[in-house]
């Protein structure tokens, strides 16, 4: 049953794990996109139906990317160019999205697809215990073990993670320099919905192998927080999407187990988790958060 509960942690964190490293790319640059939610909802259609499309599912992520990086480059719009609150727009795209998928991804509901097949990494997999929870999974899990920390090296190691960084502590020194904040601010929420997209995508074609209303049930709303208690931190968000994937895998490794356990109780296990770790961290983590973010909260605080 742990192994069980950790491959599932593995499985289930890999869609918040992307999500997480895409919020965190955004609010590197002081933009905060609640509407990651969103991104995960039209990533998830997007990627579903282009895989219905074509055939292919490695299509299909690009295209779940495509359609997160168009939602996310609305939100930039609003945000960036015209100064609206940054999470009443988050907000707004979320029931945006909520909207056209439902409206659009009706006609995919029962249609089947060539989704991404579990590939066992050989050697690797057989390892005992280490193997089915690390090395028995869809190729998106995969990727996402170098994901995090090819994020970090980007942000920390590279000309471009420079410029993201100081558009989101230091914009006038930016600007000091000849370049754009608006400029790197765009592509950063950008690059981070196409992120959250590839997240929807995991979900309808390689973790369900499916599309339905509201399938990300909140997932990416536990992305946002997990950036935030994560302190900006991509390789932290890597190990907190495990926590929570552990908690999402818990009811179904428990029923099929033959537990008895009330599994509404069980689906609340995540959200409880996240707010019991924001209670526990409290402000403290806001020390870690980049300048201009802590100006946001601070404006729609007094707003």
């Amino acid at each position: 049953m742990i192994i069980d509960i950790l491959a599932g942690a593995v499985r289930g964190g890999t869609s918040i794990m992307y999500a997480g490293l895409g919020e965190t790319v955004s609010e590197r640059a002081g933009v905060v996109n609640l509407g990651t939610e969103g991104a995960m909802l039209v990533g998830a259609l997007g990627g579903y139906a282009v895989t219905a499309g074509t055939g292919d599912p490695w299509i299909g992520v690009l295209g779940g990317a495509l359609a997160g990086a168009l939602l996310s480059l609305v939100h930039a719009v609003l945000v960036v160019s015209r100064g609206a609150n940054q999470f009443a727009s988050g907000l707004t795209l979320y029931f945006l999205a909520l909207g056209v998928t439902a409206l659009f991804g009706a006609g995919f509901v029962s249609r089947q697809i060539n989704a991404f097949a579990t590939v066992p990494v050989p050697v690797l997999s057989e390892i005992p215990g280490v193997g089915p929870v690390l090395f028995d999974h869809d190729p998106l899990v995969y990727v996402a073990y170098v994901a995090a920390p090819l994020v970090w090296w980007v942000l920390y190691r590279t000309r471009v993670g420079l410029l993201v960084r100081t558009a989101g502590e230091r914009p006038q020194a930016l600007q000091v320099h000849g370049y754009s904040v608006t400029a790197v601010r765009y592509g950063a929420t950008v690059v981070g919905g196409a992120l959250a997209g590839v997240a929807g995508s995991h979900l309808s074609i390689a973790y369900t192998n499916s599309w339905f209303e509201n399938m990300v049930a909140g997932r990416g709303f536990i992305a946002v927080a997990l950036v935030i208690f994560a302190m900006w931190n991509p390789l932290r968000i890597m190990a907190g999407a495990y926590l929570f994937g552990a908690a999402l895998s818990l009811a179904s490794v428990l029923q099929t187990a033959g537990v008895a356990v009330n599994q509404f109780a069980l689906n609340l296990v995540p959200f409880v988790l996240t707010l019991a770790v924001l209670a526990v961290l409290g402000r403290r983590t806001l020390q870690a958060a980049p300048d201009e973010l802590l100006r946001v909260f601070d404006s729609s605080r007094a707003a």
